[in-house]
């Protein structure tokens, strides 16, 4: 099934419920104590949680989120594990498990950026992030693992593209995560971290400083509620409401598109 199909498919199952609920009287609590289990790429954790409880609050279901590296998340779905859906932070993944038969579509849910963002004003005091860079008081820098999270291979293609990965390879922090290269440049253990955008929106973000990087290439991130899914009319209820006014107002307010 098309993305666009797919979208068009889960939004008339969102609508649907929210006609029925309203019809007969319901609110909030159309499907109270149901529950689903969803694997979200671990850039997405703010907007997540906010998105998650404001679905509970209108249908009762219950999210209960493993946030990890969108490889990592990926070879956890292959080897079994029992999650209901997947959101990622590529479109690769979700793409392979429809064509290996694991999920009957994908959609995109979000559109993110990776930027430079370092615990220290000074940093940002330099005219480019490159120019930040090559600076001899940076020691290290966070990147996720470019090999499991997509944030860290686009943060490795602005590198290479601006012909500076050879020589700052040496001082790179390699996190699991993009969450963990974050977790690094906040906590001043590196001077600088490849990070998303969404982590320059958090509280503890706001109390840093960040460059874009144009050369690196935009996040486009894709999800699919699974073929295995023992919940999946809450599962699809859940990507519908991912892609409803009210989500689109959450993921803006963390720099997503």
């Amino acid at each position: 099934m098309k993305k666009s199909n797919f979208k068009q498919a889960i939004t008339k199952i969102l609508w649907t419920v929210i006609g029925l609920a309203f019809f007969v009287g319901i609110s909030g609590q159309a499907f109270a104590e149901e529950k689903i289990s969803v694997a979200a790429a671990a850039n997405f954790i703010s907007a997540f949680k906010e998105i998650a409880v404001a679905f509970e609050e209108q249908t009762g279901v219950k999210v209960e989120a493993t946030f990890s590296s969108t490889g990592n998340l990926y070879s956890q779905i292959k080897n079994g594990a029992p999650y209901d859906v997947f959101l990622a932070a590529d479109e690769k993944r979700p793409d392979l498990l429809h064509q290996e038969g694991w999920a009957d579509g994908t959609f995109i849910y979000a559109r993110g950026q990776a930027i430079l963002w370092s615990a220290d004003p000074n940093f940002c005091k330099a005219p480019t992030w490159q120019e930040a860079l090559k600076s001899d008081k940076i020691k290290k820098i966070a990147i996720a693992n470019p090999v499991t999270a997509p944030y860290g291979a686009a943060a490795k293609a602005a590198l290479q593209k601006a012909g500076l990965w050879d020589g700052l390879e040496k001082k790179l922090v390699f996190g699991e995560s993009i969450a963990q290269a974050f977790q690094y440049a906040s906590t001043s253990a590196v001077d600088a971290g490849f990070c998303a955008l969404s982590a320059a929106a958090s509280p503890q973000g706001k109390n840093g400083c960040f460059f874009s990087i144009p050369e690196a290439p935009d996040i486009v991130q894709a999800g699919c509620v699974l073929k295995k899914s023992k919940n999946k009319k809450c599962a699809e209820l859940f990507m519908a409401y991912l892609l409803c006014a009210d989500a689109a107002k959450i993921k803006e307010k963390y720099g997503y598109r």
